[in-house]
């Protein structure tokens, strides 16, 4: 499985588990409801800001949408790290993390 379809799982997995349709999270993140599904389905990445987006209205931290069972974290480090697209991205991400504690 790729890091794309367990981040999608997991995403599912914490929605459905908060009770929470595809169309009120895609609402609270501001996006359409087919790219949640895309997301959820592992067709594709969040943008770091819709991940951020999604982790609050899941209210959960961010690293917790990428805590897979059967995948070690350097594996998991090594593929979030190749899944950012630029530089910008990396640093939007990492702003979002560090102002969060």
């Amino acid at each position: 499985m790729t890091l794309k379809q367990d981040l999608g799982q997991r995403i599912q997995k914490l929605r459905k588990d908060k009770k929470i349709t595809q169309e009120q999270l895609a609402e609270m993140v501001g996006i359409d409801p087919k790219n949640i599904s895309r997301i959820e389905k592992g067709n594709n990445y969040p943008t770091a800001e819709n991940l951020t987006s999604i982790a609050k209205a899941l209210n959960v931290d961010i690293y917790e949408l990428f805590v897979f069972n059967d995948i070690p974290l350097d594996k998991m480090k090594d593929e979030i790290i190749a899944s950012l697209i630029n530089e910008k991205t990396i640093l939007h991400l990492y702003q979002c993390l560090k102002f969060e504690k």
